[in-house]
């Protein structure tokens, strides 16, 4: 925690200062307000120690100023003359509490504490606020297949329901664009969208992350941390990889789902929440579930609508349509052309990976072709198989690409998986499923 203390009282402010460090605080110190605005606007402190009386600008000058920044930092006042009009005035221009001079230490330590905990909430929301922002800009499902406008129209009468959605599909065909269109068509549209990967974090960070936790509830805890179910309050929460949750995991967002409430960890407060929930795999969950790996409970209770998204290869007239968008969105390409032979080629390959693979690898072209046209020879040498005429089976081909991509990427797993598009874990899997363990 990065602490600024504004005191023109030269001996308080050297005591603050040895207390305050001595409990682990990062502290710095100005002795009056016009150099306190300075010192905010170069450096982002999370509390504020500000007294009201000071040389140059008094404290509620100052308050006045900060009011206006993007993420105001938390401000705690010290005054030796507070009366109810000053603290109320200080209040009501953001300040967040008051201590009067004298106080003592361990009560400035909590208020410190608190103020920190409302700083870090604010800063959170206003970054996931963005993240919902910058999603309801890029998310766009662009197609020509009949295949997709089914899905599009299954999605439109799913959206007026608050029952729970399964979207299944291989890796990277777009889950979670249809998550998201399932959300912007329903009452849920002007509230939150939030996504979290299942099978990005660490199962002993998941649950935090959905339910939050109260401060000491662990090593680490420090402050008080709202989870992802409370942030999608009224809105919907994206379970991507949904797979990957551990039984003891699926328990508990059975419950959620079945009562709409939960306990943070560590908590013993009830928590309410209204929020949708959907979810995506590329799993066959009900093998998942013979092998003794998912809850049949908790799969019949998410899978109450269930969707399925059809691979790339099973929709190539979407090909070129993606292919011009991906150029389309990165402006420094905007003058180059895909040659018709080289549209081919692309047309007719597989795709094990999908759309994230042929936006990684129109990405990739891109970057790397000379001239303003994309010729074949410009394509990745491994986009050049027989995809119709070699009588290969799809598997086998995918095999192929995929032994020749970790290759390329001289054996580092977690690298081929980025050049793929692919999820690590899938990669691992396909691996193992060809008898490949090193």
């Amino acid at each position: 925690m990065k602490i600024l203390i504004a005191e023109d009282d030269k001996n308080l402010r050297k005591v603050l200062m040895n207390e305050l460090s001595d409990a682990g605080f990062d502290v710095d110190e100005i002795d009056n307000g016009i150099d306190t605005i300075e010192m905010l606007k170069k450096d982002e402190y999370d509390v504020l120690l500000l007294d009201l009386k000071m040389p140059g600008l008094s404290g509620m000058d100052v308050l006045k100023e900060i009011k206006a920044f993007e993420v105001p930092t938390e401000v705690v006042i010290l005054t030796a003359h507070a009366t109810v009009s000053s603290a109320v005035g200080a209040m009501k221009l953001g300040a967040y509490d008051y201590l009067t001079k004298p106080f003592r230490i361990e009560e400035l330590k909590v208020i410190i504490e608190k103020a920190f905990e409302k700083k870090k909430l604010i800063s959170e929301n206003l970054l996931l606020k963005t993240q919902i922002k910058r999603q309801a800009e890029t998310y766009k499902i662009i197609t020509k297949s009949p295949l997709m406008f089914e899905i599009l129209e299954n999605v439109k009468k799913v959206a007026i329901s608050d029952f729970p959605v399964l979207i299944c599909g291989e890796s990277g065909v777009g889950k979670e664009l249809v998550a998201k269109a399932i959300h912007d068509a329903s009452h849920r549209v002007n509230c939150p969208f939030i996504p979290i990967n299942c099978g990005a974090i660490p199962e002993n960070m998941l649950e935090s992350e959905l339910f939050g936790h109260e401060k000491g509830a662990f090593t680490g805890a420090y402050v008080k941390k709202l989870g992802l179910l409370e942030i999608a309050n009224q809105g919907t929460l994206f379970l991507d990889e949904i797979s990957e949750l551990s039984p003891q995991l699926q328990g508990k967002m059975l419950r959620v789902i079945e009562t709409g409430s939960f306990f943070r960890v560590g908590g013993v407060k009830e928590i309410k929440v209204d929020v949708r929930f959907v979810s995506a795999t590329n799993r066959d969950i009900k093998g998942e579930i013979d092998g003794g790996n998912f809850r049949s409970d908790f799969y019949y209770r998410i899978s109450t609508l269930t969707l399925f998204i059809p691979p790339l290869r099973d929709r190539k007239e979407d090909i070129p349509l993606l292919v011009e968008h991906t150029i389309n969105q990165n402006p420094a390409f905007k003058n180059k052309k895909i040659s018709s032979e080289a549209l081919q080629v692309l047309a007719e390959y597989a795709w094990p990976g999908n759309v994230r693979e042929l936006q990684n690898v129109v990405h990739r072209v891109l970057l790397l072709s000379k001239g303003e046209a994309i010729h074949t020879h410009d394509l990745p040498p491994d986009l050049m198989v027989d995809n119709t005429g070699s009588g290969k089976k799809l598997k086998d081909m995918e095999r192929e690409y995929i032994l020749k991509v970790l290759k390329e990427a001289g054996g580092q797993k977690i690298k081929a998986a980025e050049i793929l598009g692919i999820d690590p874990k899938t990669i691992y899997r396909k691996l193992a499923s060809y008898g490949i363990t090193d």
